[in-house]
């Protein structure tokens, strides 16, 4: 989950404001972004809308490129 901590961060926003902005803890936010935990797919829809981007961008930190 490497762009989903970069994301929040390029934000400015900190993980409590995150969290209370999404309904979870501020502690499953941290484990979504250490990779500790991973997110339900239902989970990534709500951080990527949330952050307007792309799923894969949450995972890998790139928008994905088709070939």
């Amino acid at each position: 989950m490497i762009g989903l901590k970069e994301i929040r961060i390029k934000k400015g926003y900190s993980q409590l404001k995150v969290a209370m902005d999404l309904f979870i803890t501020r502690e499953a936010l941290s484990y979504y972004e250490n990779g500790k935990r991973n997110p339900s797919i239902q989970m990534l829809l709500k951080f990527s809308e949330y952050y307007n981007v792309s799923i894969d961008y949450l995972i890998t930190g790139k928008e994905f490129k088709p070939k």
